[in-house]
């Protein structure tokens, strides 16, 4: 156990974390998303929400602010009824540890996957609301 760091926080999330370099993206899954199969580095966080893990982490992580966007949601497929709320949790939450409204970009399904692919890592959680897949993209820390 360490000070101050939320225990939802698991060790290899913090290493992984701590390992990425500037324009590393992470991809925190919902518990739909095939995380197992595209993940160069997975991370499971079973039982925690994305909301959740978001609010323990930016507190920590850096968002990319040179790259025109930071975050990236996968877009509802067209003719999918579903209007994804948690989208809204999310700006706030990333507002209150960032400072300022997300940069996002709304990824086709598709290309989502593709980015997923190729992400230093994929966090799986037991997250239940749809469409609730987010990329961040680690920035600089200035002090």
């Amino acid at each position: 156990m360490l000070k101050k760091i939320p225990p939802i926080i698991t060790p290899e999330l913090m290493k992984i974390m701590m390992e990425m370099g500037h324009g590393d993206e992470i991809v925190f899954a919902d518990g739909n998303f095939p995380s197992a199969a595209y993940a160069k580095r997975l991370v499971r966080c079973d039982g925690h929400t994305v909301t959740e893990l978001l609010e323990a982490i930016l507190p920590f992580f850096p968002l990319d602010t040179y790259a025109q966007h930071s975050v990236g949601l996968m877009s509802v497929v067209p003719g999918d009824p579903v209007v994804p709320t948690i989208w809204d949790e999310y700006k706030q939450v990333i507002a209150t540890y960032d400072g300022k409204e997300a940069k996002i970009e709304f990824v086709e399904r598709f290309e989502f996957y593709e980015r997923a692919k190729k992400a230093y890592a994929i966090v799986s959680t037991s997250e239940s609301a749809l469409y609730a897949n987010i990329i961040l993209k680690k920035g600089v820390v200035v002090d």
